[in-house]
């Protein structure tokens, strides 16, 4: 059985993630000894014989964190705002793939058309986070879950709003929508193990000033 008491795994989440953390990884010495993106691999070595990488779904990093699988994870704000108890240790703003949770809507005509039903239909794949967003404001919302192509839904007539990622809003007024409100800036956060916290430390506080450090110097440049 391999003996992982000296290794540090880290779960990083597929797609623009992956392509943003990488030089972060290049700065602190872990970066994977192969190309992530043109591999059909999951799992990675690193530059640091000490590191691995896992590449998982993005709304499976904390379950690989939470349950041991891996003892760091590197994960989008979004993901971790929709979990109802999150165990394990939210770390560092990495700083990185930035974007805004927001709620948007189909541009109104200047004559008042296209007015709300007294009760509103919101499309989302973040239902928790956009029931208590709702919540906090008093309005009660019918939400209905999306797994993605939430801009059709407002045209289509199957909701009043929907509350989805934006990074530059090009999408949304690329389908005859415009930004409401937002709810929370996302960006890249580097989550730890409990566990793993206790019994590998050293190792663990490395890694986490060596990727502070490389998340300082890029935002600085940028």
């Amino acid at each position: 059985m391999e003996n992982r008491t000296n290794r540090i795994a880290i779960a990083i989440s597929k797609g623009r993630i992956v392509k943003s953390v990488t030089p972060l990884l290049e700065h602190a010495g872990i970066a994977p000894v192969e190309d992530i993106s043109s591999s059909r691999s999951l799992l990675f070595d690193t530059h640091n014989e000490n590191v691995q990488l896992i590449v998982v779904r993005n709304t499976d990093v904390p379950t690989y964190v939470r349950l041991g699988g891996a003892d760091l994870g590197i994960v989008g704000k979004d993901v971790l705002l929709e979990l109802q108890d999150g165990g394990f240790y939210e770390l560092v703003d990495l700083g990185i793939s930035k974007c805004q949770l927001v709620v948007a809507e189909k541009v109104r005509s200047a004559n008042g058309a296209d007015d709300h039903r007294r009760k509103l239909r919101v499309a989302t794949k973040y239902v928790n986070t956009t029931r208590r967003h709702f919540a906090a404001k008093g309005v009660y919302v019918d939400v209905m879950h999306l797994s993605g192509s939430m801009e059709l839904a407002p045209s289509r007539g199957l909701a009043d709003q929907i509350v989805d990622l934006s990074q530059t809003g090009e999408t949304l007024r690329s389908n005859g929508l415009v930004k409401v409100e937002s709810i929370a800036d996302i960006s890249a956060r580097l989550i730890a193990n409990k566990a793993a916290m206790r019994l590998k430390e050293k190792l663990i506080k490395d890694i986490v000033s060596k990727l502070e450090l490389a998340a300082r110097k890029r935002n600085d440049e940028s």
